[in-house]
């Protein structure tokens, strides 16, 4: 199991298929929250979404590796708390 305490604020997130998916905003809870920024467009523009830890494959430098390849991790994802 990959030592999820090594992801860090403004680590890339990664597919399987090295596809970028996000860039890590913090760690909460059993969730990655990514920043503002990869929110998406449209109704999700301008939102944080999180992506399960239990989808890290590998830590690699400054990227997290997903065990998913990027277009199948996004269905993963959900909507943060507006507030936060």
């Amino acid at each position: 199991m990959t030592d999820v305490s090594r992801i860090r604020e403004h680590m890339e997130v990664i597919g399987a298929d090295g596809v970028h998916v996000g860039t890590v905003d913090r760690v909460e809870g059993d969730h990655i929250k990514l920043t503002r920024k990869d929110s998406g467009e449209g109704s999700h523009k301008g939102h944080h979404h999180t992506v399960p830890l239990a989808l890290v494959a590998d830590i690699e430098g400054d990227r997290v590796r997903l065990s998913a390849n990027a277009d199948v991790a996004v269905t993963f994802e959900q909507e943060a708390d507006r507030s936060a």
